[in-house]
């Protein structure tokens, strides 16, 4: 029996992602070519040097961002959590950092931190609220992780070797030092109470790492749960993969699939193949019927907007559970 400050995850069944990130206003497309993987990837998969890909840093200023509509959004879903991107792969973070000052509040003409206007509404309108930190890939570090994952199936590369070529030079713990601890404790210590912390993608990522930050965050937030993608086997529940529909019963485990309603996780305009509302409760009765938890995702525009159909498709959803 699932009790203590698990019991809410377990009972939880259904949650929003969000991926939000300077890969939004890309759209999915780069100098006349369209990516043909998720759109959150576009840096990898087009190799946009740091000095040109932070140049968009100059023009996010996402200033249809509401923080309460997207709370209120998840919770007329029947949602009962929130995971927001505080920092992808790219590196840049949606919250103030004294770490890096690659993030929405100092780099940015916006110069507001998006994680915690989140924050503020989901307190106030008693959302929980989980992040999402990318805590081995960071392609604005020469020396982030992902150098042993070698290239994906479509030739993207996992750390950024197109302006850090020398991967036999490269030593995580220089990132993980200076910028990924001092991060984690950031968003620990800064908004609040969270529910969850998601970490992702653990490549380079020593074991002792792994406990340091799952002991971090125990540290400043006992009831915080951990994801399985932390690495090491460090993790208070187990992530799925990606869109994977699981037909195992996980009843009596604290277990999460996570999903897109379209084909991407960050903003990709061109991809409008959006799941229906009956096909989001097929996949929702699916998993929770088998104990899994369903974090169906979006991805706001660059102006900070969730796209209007699936909006729709989330209302509808919504009304006919």
């Amino acid at each position: 029996m699932i009790t203590g400050n698990k019991k809410w995850f377990y009972e939880a069944k259904f949650g929003m992602m969000i991926h939000f990130g300077l890969y939004s206003i890309i759209g999915g497309e780069w100098k006349g070519r369209r990516i043909g993987y998720i759109g959150e990837w576009a840096q990898s998969y087009f190799n946009i040097p740091n000095a040109e890909y932070h140049q968009l840093c100059k023009v996010f200023n996402p200033i249809y961002f509401n923080a309460e509509e997207w709370v209120k959004t998840a919770q007329d879903a029947g949602m009962k959590y929130m995971v927001v991107t505080s920092k992808h792969h790219e590196g840049f973070a949606l919250f103030k950092s004294n770490a890096s000052k690659f993030n929405s509040v100092d780099a940015t003409p916006f110069k507001r931190d998006i994680i915690g206007e989140l924050a503020e509404a989901c307190a106030k309108y008693n959302f929980k609220l989980g992040l999402y930190y990318s805590q081995a890939l960071d392609w604005e570090q020469p020396h982030g992780g992902g150098w042993s994952g070698g290239h994906s199936n479509v030739g993207m590369s996992w750390t950024n070797d197109w302006d850090f070529p020398n991967n036999s030079t490269k030593n995580y713990s220089i990132c993980f030092e200076g910028k990924i601890k001092p991060q984690v404790k950031e968003i620990l210590t800064q908004y609040g109470d969270l529910c969850l912390i998601w970490f992702d993608t653990p490549f380079d990522i020593t074991a002792e790492q792994s406990l340091e930050l799952y002991d971090m965050v125990k540290k400043y937030q006992p009831d915080c749960l951990i994801n399985s993608r932390l690495g090491h086997g460090k993790c208070d529940y187990q992530s799925a993969g990606d869109n994977e529909i699981i037909n195992d019963d996980k009843t009596g485990m604290l277990y999460e699939m996570p999903g897109t309603l379209n084909h991407t996780w960050g903003y990709k305009a061109f991809d409008t193949d959006w799941k229906t509302p009956e096909r989001v409760l097929e996949i929702k009765r699916h998993l929770n019927e088998r104990g899994i938890n369903y974090l169906l995702n979006i991805g706001p525009d660059h102006l900070g907007r969730l796209p209007a159909p699936a909006v729709e498709i989330l209302k509808e959803a919504g009304k006919k559970q």
